[in-house]
């Protein structure tokens, strides 16, 4: 087994282990003292694991209810996140009771933004089953549903009580799944190692994949405990993603995946940041191919333009502007903030709105 501390708030563990899921309940009862225990999970993955954690659970004495909402991004909705507080309610848990997220990042990020705004507060573990969830989205504590306006505006910090991470189940993702996650992990090499990133390059991730899941929340645990609340240093973790939230913006999340956004996102801030000259010449072109390796889009039918005007209403965005990140060369990134005015001309493209 090999074992990460995140060191923030009340501090929780990062568990990882080839068949963990069958063992769950045992450790989930070393840090609680719930007697009940609500499974968040969706209609796909329930079938395949639902079955397995709740078993485990139930073997250590809890009693164990479970809620199921439609797989994908589209169920990422605040009335999604009412019905499970709702289930919560009127199944009562109390306040020492725990929420387990078994899912991808949409189920965790529902599931632990339930569980921050349920009773103010009460503890979720992280049973990620998708390669994205277990390498980046399980792991810091960002909780968020979709708006009309935008991704992940509605949310909250709420880190889990624990992360149990098996990397077994990822041999039952579809390789299109496994793809999407290949994206964070390439965001992972390109921000703070260039080693990383020359592994993914050169050998096939799945022949490494434990080392690779290691270190991708290794450098995530140490961002978050430098800044849990994204105020300097965590932002680094959002590369490609100004451009990405907007690509899946414009297909009203539908018809394209997270992981396929964020490639497209950091093709084109890298591309745009060498015509400026603050990346190293040929970087975009090297991500593009390593990305085309994992099977990941480098390019989308809507136009610069389009996704630019899009990106007024990230989450990022400031009074002034963007916090753009931007890479100097692979694995050595900084964080830079364009104001809106200048944001067109960042991308090469005619500016038709007035942000005076």
């Amino acid at each position: 087994m090999k074992k990460l501390t995140v060191n923030v708030g009340d501090k929780y563990d990062i568990l990882i282990e080839k068949g963990i899921i069958k063992n769950c309940g045992n450790y989930i009862k070393e840090i609680t003292n719930a007697k009940k225990v609500v499974i968040i999970s969706d209609s796909n993955v329930s079938k395949i694991y639902l079955d397995v954690v709740q078993n485990s659970i139930k073997e250590n004495g809890f009693e164990v209810f479970s809620y199921i909402f439609p797989a994908g991004e589209s169920s990422k909705t605040t009335s999604t996140v009412i019905s499970m507080v709702e289930f919560l309610a009127d199944n009562e848990l109390t306040r020492e009771d725990i929420v387990v997220a078994l899912g991808g990042g949409v189920c965790g990020d529902m599931a632990g933004f339930a569980s921050a705004i349920y009773l103010r507060g009460i503890k979720f573990v992280q049973i990620p089953t998708s390669l994205l969830a277990q390498i980046d989205s399980s792991v810091g504590g960002k909780t968020a549903v979709d708006l009309p306006q935008g991704k992940n505006l509605c949310g909250a910090f709420h880190q889990p009580a624990l992360v149990l991470i098996d990397s077994d189940v990822l041999e039952t993702l579809p390789d299109h799944y496994f793809s999407d996650g290949m994206a964070e992990a390439i965001k992972y090499g390109c921000i703070k190692s260039k080693s990383l990133f020359e592994r993914i390059e050169n050998e096939n991730a799945k022949d490494f994949i434990e080392d690779l899941i290691f270190e991708c929340v290794d450098i995530k645990r140490i961002v978050v405990e430098n800044d849990e609340k994204e105020m300097g240093e965590r932002a680094l973790l959002n590369f490609g993603h100004t451009a990405g939230h907007s690509i899946e913006k414009l297909y009203n999340f539908e018809g394209i995946s997270h992981g396929e956004a964020v490639g497209i996102g950091m093709v084109m801030i890298t591309e745009a940041c060498e015509k400026h000259n603050l990346t190293e010449k040929s970087t975009s072109s090297r991500i593009a191919k390593v990305l085309e390796k994992y099977n990941l889009k480098t390019k989308d039918s809507h136009s610069v333009k389009e996704i630019v005007d899009f990106m007024s209403s990230d989450k990022k965005r400031t009074g002034k502007g963007i916090k753009f990140i931007m890479l100097n060369s692979v694995g050595d990134s900084f964080i830079k903030l364009v104001e809106y005015k200048e944001m067109y001309d960042l991308f090469g493209v005619l500016n038709e709105q007035s942000y005076n």
